[in-house]
């Protein structure tokens, strides 16, 4: 471990696509299965 190697300016920001792009998809896919859960507990309660 005696050199850290650094990202480069394009491969940072592939990353942060990544993770900005996954967090968005799951927070979609999540909203959705709140939604389907709500909405089944109200129809069956």
């Amino acid at each position: 471990m005696k050199e850290v190697t650094w990202p480069n300016a394009q491969e940072t920001r592939r990353d942060t696509s990544t993770v900005v792009g996954t967090s968005i998809l799951m927070a979609i896919f999540l909203g959705c299965i709140d939604w389907f859960f709500q909405w089944a507990l109200q129809l069956f309660a």
